[in-house]
């Protein structure tokens, strides 16, 4: 599943839509996006679509992201449509069969979260494209015009597949990513307002380069913004590279001698490649360093070294009996 995801970039840099070969002719509702780096559900976000399914033009029209169906009356706040599932699509039939032919679009994002299950605790991971661009999410939208109101209301969802091998160990689900102009064009192509079994295949898993890596808890609360959850835990100045060089500081301060250059103590490097995959790079907290007491230093301080006080050396001194014979010889051989 997708249920949050990053977009904190300025209204210019999105239209420019970086990596991709579209251009956009119009931003609609333009003020009602805030960028943001923690976007949750019924959040406004841009959306990018075709202004008319027989045109080519494309447009961005700023969405509240969870989809409410045309024939809706009132806004159903127990429907869960975030997300709206491949499967479903192939298979035909459902809320999105009325839907999927006529009104396909693609979310841009900067990445998005996933939270890695590890017995009790839940680990939120930001899964970004390793070049750097913007990602494209595949979507649905829809419009409506609710009993009571006078302004139409645009949602959307985001169509989500099978997590791909690189992927299965931190959700089972994924988003689809258009990582292509001609996927691109090909899903937003809505001229002929059917689903046409061309678009299938384009909702296999991903295999465009992605990196993911552990950020934050603080993410997983709705409403918190910081530019450090788009940032891996161990390269934050605040994280635990850093704690490490604090310490190191502090030490050569007080006068410490280095702690032991042993292979066995080294941290493990940050970077790894996936053991199956070569399409996805894991950014790792490295372990803890092993405590070592090394000749001259002691990092661990016992009650048994506290007691255990070395026995000091007893000075050597000459008696003076000895000394007074040395003299008495002296004088005499003069």
């Amino acid at each position: 599943m997708c249920g949050r995801f990053s977009l904190r970039l300025a209204a210019p840099e999105i239209e420019q839509l970086d990596g991709h070969d579209a251009s956009v002719t119009d931003w609609e509702r333009r003020d009602a996006f805030v960028p943001r780096y923690n976007i949750a559900p019924h959040t406004q976000v841009p959306v990018l679509r075709r202004r008319d399914p027989a045109q080519s033009d494309l447009v961005l029209s700023t969405m509240k992201w969870g989809l409410v169906p045309h024939y809706s009356k009132f806004e159903d706040k127990t429907l869960n449509t975030t997300n709206a599932r491949a499967e479903n699509l192939v298979d035909g039939g459902g809320m999105w069969a009325s839907i999927k032919g006529p009104k396909r679009c693609a979310i841009p994002c900067q990445g998005y979260y996933e939270w890695l299950t590890k017995g009790k605790s839940k680990l939120p991971h930001f899964v970004k494209p390793k070049h750097g661009k913007l990602m494209l999410m595949a979507g649905l939208y829809d419009c409506v015009v609710l009993q009571g109101e006078t302004e139409p209301l645009w949602t959307f969802a985001i169509v989500t597949t099978s997590a791909n091998s690189s992927f299965s160990w931190l959700h089972e689900r994924q988003p689809v990513i258009l990582s292509s102009s001609e996927a691109l064009a090909a899903w937003l192509d809505t001229s002929s307002q059917k689903w046409v079994p061309g678009l299938a295949k384009l909702l296999a898993p991903t295999t465009c380069p992605l990196d993911c890596y552990q950020v934050p808890q603080e993410v997983g609360k709705v409403g918190t913004e910081s530019p450090t959850f788009i940032e891996p835990v161990a390269t934050r100045k605040d994280g635990i590279q850093a704690l490490f060089a604090k310490q190191a500081a502090v030490s050569s301060k007080k006068g410490k001698p280095q702690a032991s250059t042993s292979d066995n103590n080294a941290p493990a490097a940050l970077k790894r490649p996936h053991d199956s995959d070569d399409e996805v790079e894991i950014l790792d907290v490295p372990p803890s360093p092993k405590k070592v007491c090394s000749p001259g230093s002691v990092t661990i301080v016992t009650n048994s070294l506290l007691e255990a006080k070395p026995t000091p050396k007893k000075k050597v001194v000459n008696s003076p009996q000895a000394s007074s014979s040395k003299i008495s010889s002296f004088f005499k051989k003069s």
